[in-house]
Order: C-alpha cells, then sequence, then structure tokens
C-alpha cells in the first residue's frame, strides 16, 4: 500500500495526467507545493513500487497499478468532498477537511460514506430531514 504521500502524488499525476495527457516535474511541484527535486525521490520511489514507468528527461507513464491506484484517489476525494458538501459543511472548509481525512479513513469507511450517500441522495426527504435536524441543533 502506498504512504500517504505516495497517494498524494499518485493522486496529482493522475488528474495532471487526465486532464493534459502528460504530467511534468514542474507541474507535480507547483500542484503539491513542493520542490521539484521532492518530485523527482517520489517518481523514483514510485518508479520502483511499479506505478509508474520514469525515465530521466523523458517523462513517466502510470502502470497499470497506478492508473487504478490514481483513479481510486481521485474518486475518493470526490466522493468525501460530495459527502461533506451534502451534510453541510460550509464551502469553504471542504477541500481542507478532505485533505486532512482522507489518508486516515480506512477503505471500509469510505465504502460505508458512499453508501451513505447513495442513501441521502436517493430520498431529497432525508436530505431536508437532515437540514432541520442541523438548524434544530445550531440554534441550541
Amino acid at each position: 500500500m502506498p504512504t500517504p504521500s505516495m497517494e498524494d502524488y499518485l493522486e496529482r499525476i493522475y488528474k495532471l495526467i487526465d486532464e493534459k495527457g502528460y504530467a511534468r516535474v514542474s507541474d507535480i511541484a507547483e500542484g503539491l507545493e513542493v520542490h521539484p527535486s521532492s518530485v523527482t525521490k517520489m517518481i523514483q520511489k514510485l518508479d520502483k513500487d511499479n506505478y509508474l514507468i520514469y525515465e530521466k528527461y523523458r517523462g513517466l507513464v502510470l502502470t497499470n497499478k497506478g492508473k487504478k491506484m490514481g483513479k481510486r484517489l481521485v474518486d475518493r476525494h470526490h466522493l468525501l468532498e460530495t459527502f461533506l458538501a451534502t451534510i453541510g459543511v460550509q464551502e469553504e472548509n471542504i477541500y481542507r477537511d478532505v485533505e486532512g481525512i482522507e489518508h486516515h479513513l480506512s477503505w471500509d469507511s469510505i465504502t460505508c460514506i458512499e453508501t451513505l450517500v447513495e442513501f441521502l441522495k436517493r430520498d431529497s426527504g432525508r436530505l431536508e430531514e437532515l437540514k432541520k435536524i442541523r438548524t434544530e441543533l445550531d440554534s441550541d
């Protein structure tokens, strides 16, 4: 299993490739707010662990293992953003909160959150009831 740091890199690389068709060291460094030398070290580690293939001066390509994990991480991030928005977390807090919790939840917890989000979406009355309860609690 990748470390939380490896997950951040894989998620960023996957998103860049999805958006641009490629991922450069400078783009990864900018997105993660780290030095390019740190990116190079992590890319070498991800290459060693078979998440990607890296050739110096030529770039990188995600392996099937890397693509699968990258997609899973992007989906997890999106699910947690959706969950927090659904339960009424203020928009300006959502991204920071997701970044703070995403690496600390088991995949079992992620699956349960996914089920709960789907449960709430299937009946708008459930969402209204949730908002009503939150309003009641906020007024106490």
